[in-house]
């Protein structure tokens, strides 16, 4: 005998509360999922990559070829624009948070800086990530989503 299932039942209205910047970069450090968005061949890119906060800093791995670390190395002064997203929300009662970085992402060089970011951060990926990027914010914005 088949098991029927109700339609999941809406969640109702949501309130957005604006988070401050300290706390939003704790919620994202809370978790070790995000996306990352930068251009490539100057259209938008969205990436799903782990990463981990390391001096007020995202820190992710990526590898030799790929299109986020040929865009760091190629840019200038502070780095190539991008924006960082995480969130935890609720698939069923949609309560949760959602947090934005937008920042500079720059390739780490320094042998000694990029050892450690290797330690800090294993690959979530079946493939060799001998790179680590460093996205520095300059604009932290989130939301927490409460019932009304």
């Amino acid at each position: 005998m088949a098991i029927e299932h109700a339609p999941p039942v809406p969640a109702g209205p949501r309130r957005t509360v604006a988070l401050g910047s300290a706390e939003a970069l704790r919620l994202l450090g809370s978790v070790s999922i995000g996306r990352l968005v930068f251009t490539r061949q100057a259209l938008p890119t969205i990436r799903p990559v782990n990463h981990v906060l390391d001096g007020g800093d995202i820190v992710i791995r990526t590898h030799d070829g790929g299109a986020l670390t040929t865009r760091a190395r190629q840019a200038g002064g502070p780095g190539v624009v991008v924006a960082y997203e995480a969130d935890a929300i609720d698939p069923d009662t949609h309560l949760g948070w959602s947090v934005v970085v937008t920042g500079y992402a720059r390739l780490v060089t320094d042998p000694t800086d990029l050892a450690r970011c290797r330690a800090l951060l294993r690959p979530w990926v079946d493939r060799a990530m001998d790179q680590a990027v460093r996205i520095h914010p300059e604009l932290v914005t989130g939301i927490r989503l409460t019932a009304v």
